[in-house]
Formats: structure tokens, sequence, C-alpha cells
């Protein structure tokens, strides 16, 4: 058995054991869900896997392809045509590596630039031109919004500020701002705008501060799912926030399992987490509805049990 302490998002940890309707920009997909990265066992370290599973039907996911650096707790991007991962860590380095890999087919990521800052545990932001990586943890926590574009391989420009610096948010997109929700000791929901480079602004709260959950997004509303908060109590709440108007969210319905380090994928029609941890490390893929507000069901499995992975989707 290997024991170590890993310094993630909260603080540190013991480890042991087709015909869709079109997505709006890269925030959301018809075809499939993709999860990179993470750690987990069956020898307790970084993941440099990438999964696929598909929107169409509910079925287990398949290993596709590798990043370039296997790592934990990075930010997940999606243009039209590729998925990117961002920031993350091993136990003793964090990375500002972007990694790009193809939705076309199944491949191995490259390396396309670097953040401005080397962290882990950032939220991630799509929209139709730009992935945007906000917050994380150097340390200390950070504040700074990342842009890179999508139409050609570049590093990212600090384009702006989050209200507070946040550890361990998640990320959400409309088609037009992007928004950080929670983080540790956080229940704030940020919002920050496409069209220009801004700082963010708090626009509304989640219903319970927590850090290391998932973000998923529909054309009106956010979501912010599982997390956990200090002890730590991992939690299966979904919140769910308005895109139209500033506004708190409200709990709209649970995880099958409680757990946090989850990674975040949105289809047109549903919501989708998967992996995580409650010790043990989970690989389930939970899918919920954005037509009404209801319980996630299990739909299917990751390759390897494993949290802290980031979310892509196509």
């Amino acid at each position: 058995m290997i024991l170590q302490n890993i310094t993630v998002c909260n603080s540190i940890f013991s480890t042991s054991n087709l015909s869709s309707p079109t997505p709006a920009g890269g925030f959301q997909g018809s075809n499939f869900g993709y999860t990179s990265g993470g750690f987990g066992p069956p020898i307790v370290r970084e993941s440099n896997v990438i999964d696929k599973f598909p929107f169409a039907s509910d079925a287990n996911a398949t290993d596709v392809g590798d990043l370039t650096v296997a790592r934990f707790a990075s930010a997940g991007q999606s243009s039209t045509v590729s998925g990117y991962t961002s920031g993350g860590a091993q136990p003793r380095a964090s990375y500002n590596n972007i990694d790009k890999f193809p939705f076309a087919s199944n491949a191995n990521a490259t390396d396309v630039g670097v953040l401005t800052q080397a962290r882990r545990c950032p939220a991630g932001q799509s929209s139709t031109v730009s992935g945007y990586t906000s917050g994380g943890w150097i340390p200390p926590s950070s504040n700074t919004i990342d842009k890179f574009p999508f139409a050609s391989d570049a590093n990212a420009t600090d384009v702006g500020d989050l209200t507070i610096a946040k550890r361990g948010p998640a990320g959400q997109s409309s088609t037009v701002s992007g928004y950080t929700s929670g983080g540790l000791n956080s229940n704030a929901i940020d919002k920050f705008p496409f069209a220009s480079d801004a700082n963010a602004t708090n626009v509304g709260v989640l219903t319970q501060a927590r850090n290391e959950t998932a973000g998923q997004s529909s054309t009106v509303s956010g979501y912010t799912s599982g997390g956990e908060i200090p002890a730590p109590t991992y939690l299966n709440t979904i919140d769910k926030f308005p895109f139209a108007t500033n506004a708190n969210a409200t709990d709209v319905g649970d995880l099958t399992q409680a757990r946090s380090g989850v990674a975040g994928q949105s289809s047109t029609v549903s919501g989708y987490s998967s992996g995580g941890y409650s010790i043990p490390y989970r690989n389930t893929i939970d899918k919920f509805s954005f037509a009404s507000d209801a319980n996630a069901t299990d739909v299917g499995d990751l390759t390897v049990d494993r949290g802290l992975s980031a979310g892509q989707q196509y």
C-alpha cells in the first residue's frame, strides 16, 4: 500500500486506497464528454489518461489518449474542434502547461502554450474563440483570469482579476460570460465578460461554500455539483443559478454519491459529473437533466477510478 500526503485544493489529504441541438460554442457538446488527467489508484498517483464517453447513450468511457504530462487538479476548456487541459500539478510541482487534444480522432495531447502562472486547482471557461483559466493555487491562492486563443497555439495572457483569490472553484460559461463559483471557504459566484478583457464582478452566491467542485452549463443556467467543505465533508449537492439575471443559486438535486474532485461536462441537454473521491476514489459518471430539476443518475464508468480531473465536451 502506498500512502501519500498530497496538497491539493483544500489543504492536505491522505490517500490510501447524435441528433442533438447545435451546441452553443465549446461549453456544450452534442457527441462526447472527456475526462482528462486526475489522481487515483491502482497505484495512487497522478494520471495522464484522456477518457471519452458518449452523450447519445449511457455507456462506459474508453481511453482515447494521453496528456503530455501526468497531472491532477487542472482546468478544462473546449473549442468546437479540440479539448484543452491547463495548469495542474504533481505532488511537489505545479504546472503552467496548456495541452490540446483533437476531437475528430483519438490521439494524444500536444503542449501548445503556457499560462501566466503555474497553478493547480483553477476553474476553466470557454467562449467561442478563447479558453479561460481562472483562480487556482500557486500558492497562495490566485485571482488571475488568463485567456488563450483557440485559433492558434499561443501562450495565455492575464486579462483580469476575480473579486477574490479562489482555490478549487468551478467554471461555467454562457454565450457571453464566464463564471467562477465557489472555492475554498467561498460561496461567491463571479462573472466576467468574454467580449472585453475586464475584472469579474460578484453576481450571487451558492447555497453552500465549497471547493473541488464541478461546473456545468446549459444555455440559460450554470450548475455547480459536488465538492467538499473543510473537515472534509463531501457534498452531493447540485446548485443552479441563472445567466439572464444576477441571482443566487438554488439546490435543484443530488449526485448519486457525495464526492469532491469531480470533473464537469455539458451536453446540449444534460450535465455530467465524472470521477471524484470521498475516499475511495470513484469512476462514476453521473448525468442530470437541464430541462427539469432532478437528481442525477449513474450512467457509466470511467476507465479508472480517479479524482481532480478536468472535463471537456464535443
